[in-house]
């Protein structure tokens, strides 16, 4: 049994030539922990005083250079094999867009839809193409023995095909950055009659909260938890790295570099949003990352926030 459960058929392989690799280590220390042994006390002083001058050995020498070299290159093999493996998504993987910003992930899909955990179908290849709106950070999934660095102006890629269904978490394997130890996600493999339940759920559901007479709270709401908002704030009045949205709209507000408070209205929010670094709250770190909503998006949020007393 693992210490990891394998969930992804990569997984499998990965342990394989893991496994492998450790049981040839640990033989090759067995026996260089051997020989030095018994060389050390078979040719010691007291039982040697007159040492052998031995000039060499021909066949010892082309075993000692042979055999590792045969050993080194199966490994490469083996390792290469993986690797190809790896860097092949089959044809017919649904292709999903990762967005990693400080401290959160972000999940598109090809309908449009958005999540903060990544929602895949038990049997159904998925490729992930990453990018980062800020720093580096690491994309890792231990039971999926999957990690990949994404780099900003880069956009990685990675792919699985799940073989267990559960929750599997999510990790940044870089240090991102004040909160980099909470960046924490899930994968949820479920059925495909599930996936595909979730997948067309709520289908246009944005676009009716966007018409007249719409129910904007929902759809602000499901935004910030989609752009990875409620990563660094709270929507009950807790604590976090930023401020809590509950009962924000309104409040008098100390800003960095000016002596009075500002009232927190609709286009101090606006700001907010739009330009992170031209209003800092007094008390929370200059981190929030650049923008990502676009017009309609920003004025769902802001319509939210107002209802949220």
């Amino acid at each position: 049994m693992p210490y990891l459960p394998q969930a992804s058929t990569v997984s499998l392989s990965i342990d394989r030539y893991f496994l492998g690799s450790l049981a040839l280590c640990l033989a090759v220390l067995l026996m260089v922990t051997f020989f030095l042994v018994y060389f050390s006390l078979r040719y010691s002083r007291k039982r040697n005083p007159q040492p052998t001058d031995i000039e060499g050995n021909a066949l010892l020498e082309a075993v000692w250079t042979v055999v590792p070299l045969i050993l080194f290159l199966a490994l490469f093999y083996f390792g290469w094999t993986d690797f190809r493996t790896l860097r092949n998504p089959p044809p017919d993987s649904m292709t999903v867009k990762v967005t990693a910003r400080q401290w959160a992930w972000s999940f598109e899909y090809p309908n449009g839809k958005r999540s903060e955990e990544l929602f895949s179908a038990l049997g159904r290849p998925m490729r992930l193409e990453l990018n980062t709106l800020d720093v580096i950070h690491g994309f890792y999934i231990p039971a999926f023995r999957i990690k990949i660095d994404v780099v900003p102006n880069r956009t990685a890629t990675a792919w699985f095909l799940p073989r267990l269904l559960g929750d599997f978490d999510i990790q940044c394997s870089v240090i991102c950055g004040l909160d980099h130890s909470a960046m924490l996600s899930k994968v949820r493999v479920v059925s495909e009659e599930d996936f595909r339940r979730w997948y067309f759920s709520d289908e246009g559901e944005r676009a009716l909260a966007k018409a007249s007479g719409g129910k904007p709270g929902k759809a602000g709401a499901n935004l910030l938890e989609e752009h990875g908002c409620l990563a660094c704030h709270t929507l009950d009045g807790g604590p976090s790295v930023g401020p809590t949205l509950k009962g924000l709209f309104g409040s008098m507000e100390k800003v960095e570099g000016r002596a009075e408070a500002l009232k927190a209205d609709e286009a101090f929010l606006r700001k907010e949003i739009l330009e992170p670094e031209a209003l800092i709250i007094e008390g929370y770190p200059p981190v929030m990352p650049p923008n990502t909503l676009d017009k309609e998006e920003t004025e769902l949020v802001l319509d939210y926030l107002k209802e949220l007393k």
